[in-house]
């Protein structure tokens, strides 16, 4: 029976509260301050816009979760997308609202902050050593500065945390509850994110793996356990940890799909069926057009793999020339090339090789894989031709040319065998978008193929094609696609020039399906990289580890107000200092249990493993690979690797006070401990108004500020 009165006991960790207010007004405070474009919210900015506008782009630094979380917060702010992301510094209109830019990435990163206190107790520390984790990360100038502006290093270092936290806890709850695997979903759902915003985030989800792999297999051993329990436990983990985050990074890619349906910029970075699954752009050229290739077709012959522009099969009125530089002949024929542009010089008429008419004929008589064909330039009339001439630029090659009777005994080869490469049975028949195509010489048996390579002035800068004796496996420069295409009716040459400008319109419907799609775009973000360029303000890895470099992230146009990401210096050595202890003291471990001397107990000893697997291996997963990367790389991306080394420090420093020291030693410790403290309380007062770019100071102050020569810290002398 129900007793009054009703009492509710709550428990509040005082200490988690404070530094959760105090990363909150942090990160939060005057966040529309500076009232203009910082840094690299120059770049993620341009996608915010794109997303509010519903147009289509690809981005090869990342998935797509990160700037959907950005546009997310853009759209709560009622931002429309019209602003024009051309330059740092440029001021924001009154229209847009710039503390909802900046709002989830702040808010983000004040929550890492009690996420690292709560992940610190879950790593079975004390309160006491949670508050000094969470402190380091609080008063931690770059961790500040990434967080407040419109950029994604805090969001991804909240799902990184968040990830680790998450699979703490259900790893520390009680093994008889099931409400624990809630966690394990919560877990796998943070990988999925972590991943989702940045791909570097798949580092820390190996190591998360590698954790787990390992206690699922001490659950394995537990002879204690029944057999279907732990079955049970090892498909929750695999559905949990494995199937649960690769479906929803699916679904990032669907939901990033879903909403950029129309046109853009970025279209022709994707295959031609990509883009005419796109509204307006090329999804507007092909609309009507006939899906079936077929005799006396006038196409436009797309590369798949000309990067990062499109290229289309292209002849014109210019011969090779006789003799090319080095000395070697040529067949003097009409060039064939490789065009990046549209142009009425890239339009081909498929021919039957036994027929004389250049128009589709009725009934239409498809081209089928394997059917033998001819290609005739369709403003020149001249033949697709190949033959046993070295190709200009590629000698190993055969020249591709347009047909001319010369009376020199070189005879027309102009045969070719047409290939679908992604054919579904061996009847099948060409298909416009669709379809990729090999086009093989009959005569030699080599391959039409873009090689690439930009021709001499002779050759308009056009890139080159070539005919390809060496066939291995599917290579997409060997491929090409029907973008434009619709069936020849004109048999004079005027009259199928003018033709040429009147597409016909037959619907047919070519949508391809998600799955197509999310292959296609995957595929594009890992292998098309934008071409390295050195910036002013890259550096190294091994320079972060000693902050050899800072970054200006704004400047104030007339004053020195100004914003850099320079880190805490104090913090940032204690960091440093920190790993080192603990890779000696692990060696020492080692070598004394080595030789049976056990310092520590066998639980201590196992505890000590856990915080180097968890701490110094996530600093080892977020530094490491940037080492044997070819990329422009920032002081930012450091940051994830150092959150580990903050969530070391106070933790290493609990171990040797308990476990290593006695007496006064203690003492020193805690007084050291406080010194320590206090100097990193003071260097981020001192970097603050660099942090927030307030207040202003005069350029003795800021010249002082300049404890590396290495730093670039601009000022006015007035």
């Amino acid at each position: 029976m129900l007793q009054l009165p009703l009492v509710v006991t709550v428990q509040v960790d005082l200490g988690l509260l404070l530094v959760s207010l105090l990363a909150l007004w942090t990160r939060l405070s005057c966040l529309s301050y500076p009232n203009a474009v910082v840094f690299d919210e120059v770049y993620y900015g341009q996608f915010v816009s794109l997303y509010m506008k519903r147009v289509f782009f690809i981005d090869d630094s990342g998935p797509p979760l990160g700037h959907m979380i950005l546009a997310f917060g853009a759209y709560l702010g009622g931002f429309d997308g019209n602003f024009m992301w051309n330059r740092i510094g440029a001021e924001y209109p009154s229209s847009v609202s710039v503390w909802s830019l900046r709002l989830l990435p702040a808010l983000c990163g004040a929550l890492c902050v009690p996420l690292v206190y709560l992940l610190t107790l879950e790593l079975h520390f004390s309160h006491l050593s949670a508050l000094g984790a969470s402190l380091l990360l609080l008063l931690e100038n770059a961790l500040i500065v990434q967080s407040r502006f419109m950029l994604l290093e805090s969001v991804l270092i909240f799902f990184v945390l968040l990830t680790f936290f998450s699979y703490l806890r259900f790893h520390n709850a009680p093994k008889s509850s099931w409400f624990r695997f809630s966690w394990l979903l919560l877990c796998g759902a943070a990988c999925s994110a972590a991943v989702g915003v940045k791909y570097v985030g798949v580092f820390s989800y190996l190591l998360l793996l590698g954790v787990a792999s390992l206690h699922t297999w001490n659950v394995i051993g537990d002879q204690t356990v029944s057999h279907v329990n732990v079955c049970v436990q090892c498909v929750c983990r695999v559905v949990c940890l494995l199937v649960g985050p690769v479906l929803l990074y699916v679904f990032w890619f669907y939901v990033h799909l879903s909403l950029l349906y129309r046109s853009g910029p970025h279209d022709q970075l994707m295959s031609s069926a990509f883009q005419a699954s796109l509204e307006g752009g090329l999804s507007r050229i092909t609309q009507g057009q006939p899906l079936e290739v077929v005799f006396g077709s006038q196409v436009t012959l797309r590369s798949s793999t000309s990067q990062p522009i499109p290229c289309w099969l292209h002849s014109h009125k210019a011969n090779y020339p006789i003799r090319y530089e080095n000395g070697r002949g040529s067949s003097h024929q009409q060039q064939v090339t490789c065009y990046p542009f549209k142009d009425v010089n890239n339009w081909w008429i498929v021919k039957e090789p036994g027929r004389q008419d250049l128009v589709v004929s009725s009934p239409p008589q498809p081209v089928r894989h394997g059917d033998i064909i001819q290609l005739v330039h369709g403003m020149t009339s001249r033949f697709l031709n190949s033959h046993d001439v070295a190709a200009p630029m590629s000698p190993h090659a055969q020249e591709v040319s347009g047909y001319i009777d010369f009376n020199v005994s070189m005879p027309a080869q102009n045969l070719w065998r047409v290939d679908i490469a992604n054919r579904e049975a061996e009847s099948e028949v060409w298909k416009t978008v669709l379809s990729e195509v090999r086009l093989v010489h009959v005569n030699t048996s080599a391959v039409l193929k873009l090689s690439g390579v930009s021709l001499p002035d002779w050759g308009f800068r056009q890139l080159e094609v070539v005919a390809e004796k060496i066939f291995k496996g599917h290579s997409g420069h060997l491929v090409w696609t029907v973008e434009e295409h619709r069936y020849g009716t004109s048999q004079e040459q005027k009259d199928r020039e003018v033709e040429l400008h009147s597409p016909t319109h037959i619907d047919v419907d070519r949508k391809i399906s998600f799955w197509a799609k999310f292959v296609e775009l995957q595929w594009k973000m890992l292998t098309v990289k934008q071409e390295g360029s050195e910036h002013k303000y890259s550096s190294s890895p091994l320079e972060w580890i000693t902050m050899e470099t800072n970054i200006a992230y704004w400047l104030h146009p007339s004053t020195n107000a100004q914003i850099h990401l320079i880190g805490n210096p104090v913090s940032w050595g204690l960091a440093n200092l920190s790993l080192l202890i603990y890779l000696l003291l692990a060696a020492v471990y080692l070598l004394r249990r080595r030789r049976g001397f056990k310092d520590l107990p066998d639980a201590v000893w196992h505890h000590f493993q856990a915080l180097g697997c968890v701490c110094v291996g996530g600093w080892l997963v977020n530094f490491v690979p940037f080492l044997l990367m070819e990329k422009t790389l920032f002081l930012y991306h450091y940051l994830p690797a150092l959150c580990y080394l903050h969530l070391l420090s106070p933790a290493l420093l609990e171990h040797a006070h308990t476990h290593l020291l006695r007496g006064a030693h203690r003492r020193v410790l805690c007084v050291c401990t406080a010194v320590a403290m206090s100097s990193v309380f003071l260097s981020y007062q001192n970097f603050c108004p660099l942090t927030f770019g307030n207040p202003e100071l005069s350029a003795n102050e800021l010249q002082a500020l300049k404890w590396r020569d290495s730093w670039d810290i601009l000022y006015r002398r007035r």
